[in-house]
């Protein structure tokens, strides 16, 4: 684990280290900090943006509540949340230079290429619609590869303000490195394409290579044990599974899927379930999230949860962002998204072989019936369960303890019996299970009868104490543990 964290962090240093030292890379970080104040009107771009927190984050997904799930009581969750969140940003600060020094470096070449084919070009048209008088006398053309952008853009300067009417006929170009720069690719063609063909002109190019893709690897790997973790924990802790034969069944499970992701037509329904599977409901998750926390749980409530965990009372600021801002700014950003989706009916950008060129078209019939699918299946777990819990289908207790709360060193229940009452009361002068006297058997609490007719406590079926009985020699420890 502390490999796959940490190895990222090496490669990406030794990346900037060594693009800092390439032509052109301070123009790649100069079109970084660059604004483009235009895009910022669409919903689309906040969107995306809001789904990379959360994809960096982990929010939405499960793994964050599932690894918290074993930290002791008196954790001090809220450092954790602000240091996670500090190492995030520069982490996504660190990673973006990368690539736009890596990219600035590439836009270069590429703007290299594009001066040399057209110099030639101005060469060709010499005494025929281009005079050589037009040319500066410090140029010179019988060598191309010393022509330098500068000094190409004097030239095509010259001759578009003396041949104003003719030079859109003579097909030259402006090769601007800002128009390299735009024209760069995203999502995954930015890895494996973009990225990748920057890195056939480092130097020592095998190496580079080997160290990216070892990179990307540990990224998906550290990415999924978050993953699946989210997907076992609770499985686990509601239905009391091997967690062995668990995880093979859903790592078996997520492969068969991405063998759908290696066909030819595979970058179309990673572009699919990437736009639908992955945004929109993610986007609901954690807005639900957020009104189930905020609003019907209660924040002063969830906001006293924490004051007994960390020791101190939270600042008023969290009571405001949780309760007001934060699910005024999501459901916002829901709505327009929504509105954005209907008047934009469903694409994608698909590779014309026969023309050679790129082309929007829209999704036919049963691509449109998949992503609805995609948007459905994900948010589906949601109202299952609500319905399951309201009809009492599922029962609270059917989880073991997943009715057990924490009360300062006590194990207890959320919702005593009123014949309990004594035996609590026992549990409050901090008597152990075998110095009290027997209760009346309840459903909740494991009992059996000893040899000598007497009755002893059992274990529930977990291995532990029935519940309602203080555990006084046992150190905070995670409830999962319990």
């Amino acid at each position: 684990m502390y490999f796959s964290s940490l190895f990222p962090y090496l490669v990406l240093i030794c990346f900037l280290a060594r693009a800092l030292l390439l032509k052109g890379s301070i123009d790649g970080i100069r079109h970084m900090f660059t604004p483009k104040l235009e895009i910022m009107l669409e919903a689309k771009v906040w969107r995306e943006a809001a789904t990379q927190v959360f994809f960096a984050l982990g929010l939405g997904f499960g793994g964050v509540i599932a690894f918290s799930s074993y930290n002791k009581r008196d954790n001090n969750c809220h450092f954790d949340a602000v240091l996670v969140s500090f190492i995030n940003f520069f982490t996504s600060v660190l990673a973006t230079l990368v690539v736009f020094a890596v990219l600035g470096f590439k836009a270069n070449i590429m703007n290299s290429k594009c001066v040399a084919l057209n110099s030639n070009k101005i060469v060709a048209l010499l005494g025929n619609g281009i005079e050589p008088s037009l040319i500066p006398h410090h140029i010179n053309l019988t060598q191309v590869s010393q022509v330098t952008a500068e000094d190409y853009h004097q030239m095509i300067q010259i001759i578009k303000g003396v041949k104003e009417d003719e030079y859109p006929k003579l097909g030259l170009e402006p090769c601007s490195i800002e128009d390299e720069l735009n024209q760069a690719v995203q999502g995954t063609g930015l890895a494996f394409i973009a990225f990748t063909e920057a890195m056939t002109h480092f130097p020592a190019s095998p190496f580079w290579s080997v160290m990216f893709f070892l990179m990307l690897i540990n990224l998906g790997l550290g990415s999924m044990f978050g993953t699946i973790e989210g997907i076992l924990t609770p499985l686990i802790d509601m239905f009391k599974v091997r967690k062995e034969f668990l995880t093979v069944g859903c790592c078996v499970l997520a492969f068969s899927i991405g063998l759908l992701f290696v066909q030819r037509s595979g970058n179309y329904f990673v572009t699919m379930f990437d736009d639908y599977a992955a945004t929109l409901p993610l986007l609901i998750v954690v807005i639900l999230e957020n009104v189930a926390i905020a609003w019907f749980y209660g924040i002063d409530k969830f906001l006293e949860d924490l004051k007994d965990m960390l020791g101190f009372t939270p600042y008023r600021f969290y009571y405001y962002m949780w309760k007001y801002i934060t699910p005024i700014l999501l459901l916002v950003l829901l709505c327009s998204s929504f509105i954005q989706l209907t008047m934009t009916p469903p694409s994608y950008s698909a590779w014309i072989q026969e023309e050679a060129i790129e082309k929007i078209l829209h999704f036919p019939p049963w691509g449109i019936a998949v992503c609805i699918s995609l948007v459905v299946m994900a948010m589906m777990p949601v109202p299952v369960v609500f319905c399951l819990r309201y009809f009492n289908i599922i029962d609270d207790n059917t989880g073991g303890l997943s009715t057990v709360s924490y009360k300062k060193g006590r194990v207890i229940k959320e919702s005593p019996r009123p014949e309990d009452d004594d035996d609590d009361a026992s549990l409050i002068h901090g008597k152990t299970p075998s110095e009290v006297p027997s209760p009346m058997p309840g459903k909740s609490i494991y009992r059996k009868q000893s040899g000598t007719g007497g009755t002893e406590v059992d274990t529930a079926p977990n291995g532990r104490y029935g519940i309602g009985y203080l555990m006084a020699d046992m150190p905070d420890m995670p409830e999962s543990d319990l």
